[in-house]
Formats: structure tokens, C-alpha cells, sequence
């Protein structure tokens, strides 16, 4: 079995991700074969498309938002992602028990003694009028009928798990702030998520898995887990070997993917790329090693923004006065400091419409 190092494992992840050049892709099209953009942070995509999108105008993704095509919605691993409005109607139902999983492992203590199914009734019976609400005003509607209950676990559960909900504009427009508001999929959309399959090969997880290695591939079961929160998956995984190929990585752990898909040769030159907090670039995967060092992995966690130099995470990077803000994690060459200088000035652009191309570089460590 061929063994993938992780710099040719860096380049395939590059290049499915649109790292490696941008795309000349439609924003909703960049979207799907992303299986979306991670996005509690309601302006991430932003730049996150920027960085992957040879023309990226923001007010397009406005508009898909506005336009309902594309939504916020808890879903994988119970974050908030921008996905396409087909993806979630076709994939909710298959997220449902790990999502109430997920809000447990948190409050299993506070929603003890309280039945599911009622809990999910009630929200409903308060969410039929159509009109969105805020976690807090959901919660509390319901709280009234039980008391003693909180109104933090009971929103969590309800928005997060048991209602298929969507967070609406004006959050997550460009340039624009709002508090979190919600709305069923189905009042939203006008149409209701897909039921679960009773095809014990299930068909959305194959489907699934499919997307995830055309985006992130090649990758190990592990990492399909550690992307999604479904571990669930090895029924699909074992109906999709026939059309799979596999790899070994350094590390001996089997690798999946599509036969088709690019890998590219790791000698394959990679540009400066200035990622957003919490990139799926790298938390999409359960050993990050490919794109990030170990040294560094709290990053991907703790809301850095970074930066790609030669494909690895070597720099994070803030916006203070419309100034692009960059920090070394390594010591840069002068060709280092030129590329991430370019690609600093080109995002302080964006960001700003025009009005400050500023980048200042700190100083390398050591």
C-alpha cells in the first residue's frame, strides 16, 4: 500500500480545500464541496472564502443567506456551520443523536428528570407562529411550563439538538451585527429536513463520507469522525470500499479516498494563505499534523486566525485599526516575509473595502 507522507498529504488537503490556487467557483458551489464553512463566528467565511475564491464578492454570500440558499445551523460536531439549504434538509436527520449527545455531555445534570420528546413538543407548540426567537426568549417560553428548569440548558437542547433550527439574517451578513435569532428549517426553507433512512447502509452517511474525502480526503476513519461527530459511520464506510482506494500515512493508519481526487506531488509549490478562526482546513481532521505542528494545535482550538506558509500553519493574525496584524510562529525568510506581506496587504484590503492595505509583520521568535 502506497505510504503518503505528510507533506503530500499537506498538498492533497491544499488542494481539495482550494488552498492551492483559488477556485473560479460560484459562492454556492465553493460552499457544497467545502460541506460547508465552520461559522459560530458569524464573519469568518468571509475571509475563508476570500482566501479559496479567485473573485469573491461578500455581498454574494449575503445574498444566499437572504436569499435562503445557503444557512447557519448547528450540525457538525455541534458548531455552527454556513451550509448550502439542500445539505441541511438532506443531512439533519442523520446528526440528531449526536447532536443531543453533545448538548448532554454538557448539562446532563440540569436536564435530568426532563423528557425529550415533551421538551421538543413544547418548543414546537412556541415555534409554530413562524416568527424567529432569540435562544434566550425560546427557552424561556418553555421554562415557564416546567418549573424549577433553567433556561440555558432547556435553549441549548431545543436550538442545538431537538429543533431543526437555522440561525437568520441579519446575522452573519457582511459587515452587519445581530444577535443570534432562530427559526425552524421548515418555516425558514418551506420544506422539512429529510426523515432518517431505514436503509441499514445508510445512504446519507455514504454520501457523507464521499463529500468529506472529495474535500478533505485522503483521511482516516478517525478523521471523517473528528470532522463530523458521527461515529456511527462504518456501515457507510464499508458499502463505499469497492469505489475507494487506500494509502497508508507515516504513521501506518489506513487512509481512504476517492480514486479520482487530486494529490498533487509534494514538491508542488504552495502560496501565502490567510486562514479564519476556527478553518476546517485544520479542525476538519482528528490528526492535524498534515497542515499544523503538534506545538501548535491549541490554535486550532482556541480562535486563532493563522497563516499558510509553504502549506503549514506558521504565523496567526488579528485586524487592529484596519491594520493586518501577523505573528511568527518560526523564524521567516526574506521570501517568507514578501509572500506574507503581499497576501497581508491583499486581505487588509479586503476587509476594509479598499480603504487600508496596512500589514505590519512582527519579528520572528528566536
Amino acid at each position: 500500500m502506497t505510504v503518503l507522507d505528510a507533506r503530500a498529504l499537506n498538498r492533497a488537503t491544499l488542494a481539495r480545500q482550494l488552498l492551492l490556487e483559488r477556485a473560479d467557483l460560484p459562492v454556492l458551489d465553493a460552499v457544497a464541496h467545502l460541506c460547508g464553512l465552520q461559522a459560530q463566528e458569524p464573519q469568518e467565511p468571509f475571509p475563508g472564502l476570500w482566501s479559496r475564491l479567485r473573485a469573491f464578492d461578500p455581498a454574494e454570500l449575503s445574498d444566499l443567506l437572504t436569499g435562503r440558499r445557503v444557512v447557519r445551523t448547528h450540525l457538525m460536531r455541534r458548531t455552527v456551520h454556513l451550509v448550502t439549504a439542500d445539505d441541511v434538509v438532506a443531512w439533519r436527520s442523520r446528526h440528531d443523536a449526536m447532536l443531543r449527545q453533545r448538548v448532554l455531555g454538557v448539562y446532563r445534570r440540569e436536564l435530568a428528570g426532563i423528557d425529550p420528546g415533551e421538551l421538543e413538543a413544547a418548543g414546537r407548540e412556541v415555534m409554530a407562529d413562524g416568527e424567529p426567537r432569540s435562544m434566550p426568549d425560546l427557552a424561556r417560553a418553555v421554562a415557564d411550563r416546567r418549573p424549577g428548569a433553567q433556561p440555558r440548558p432547556l435553549g441549548e437542547m431545543l436550538v442545538a439538538a431537538l429543533l431543526p433550527t437555522v440561525q437568520v439574517p441579519p446575522r452573519g451578513l457582511w459587515r452587519t451585527g445581530g444577535g443570534a435569532r432562530y427559526a425552524l428549517i421548515s418555516s425558514w426553507l418551506g420544506r422539512d429536513v429529510d426523515p432518517p433512512s431505514p436503509d441499514v447502509s445508510d445512504p446519507v452517511g455514504r454520501t457523507l463520507v464521499r463529500r468529506y474525502l472529495a474535500a478533505f480526503g485522503p483521511a482516516a476513519s478517525a478523521d471523517l469522525r473528528a470532522w463530523c461527530g458521527l461515529a456511527g459511520l462504518p456501515a457507510a464506510v464499508s458499502a463505499l470500499r469497492g469505489e475507494l482506494v487506500a494509502f497508508r500515512d507515516e504513521r501506518g493508519r489506513e487512509l481512504l479516498d476517492l480514486p479520482d481526487a487530486p494529490r498533487p506531488g509534494p514538491d508542488t509549490p504552495a502560496p501565502v494563505r490567510f486562514l479564519p478562526a476556527f478553518d476546517n482546513a485544520i479542525l476538519g481532521y482528528h490528526d492535524r499534523s498534515r497542515i499544523i505542528d503538534d506545538a501548535h494545535r491549541h490554535l486550532s482550538v482556541a480562535g486563532a486566525r493563522v497563516v499558510l506558509v509553504d502549506g503549514r500553519v506558521a504565523a496567526t493574525w488579528t485586524v487592529e485599526a484596519g491594520t493586518v496584524l501577523v505573528t511568527p510562529l518560526r523564524r521567516f525568510s526574506r521570501s517568507d516575509r514578501k509572500g506574507v506581506a503581499e497576501e497581508g496587504r491583499a486581505m487588509a484590503s479586503f476587509l476594509s473595502g479598499d480603504a487600508s492595505d496596512r500589514v505590519r509583520i512582527a519579528a520572528s521568535p528566536g
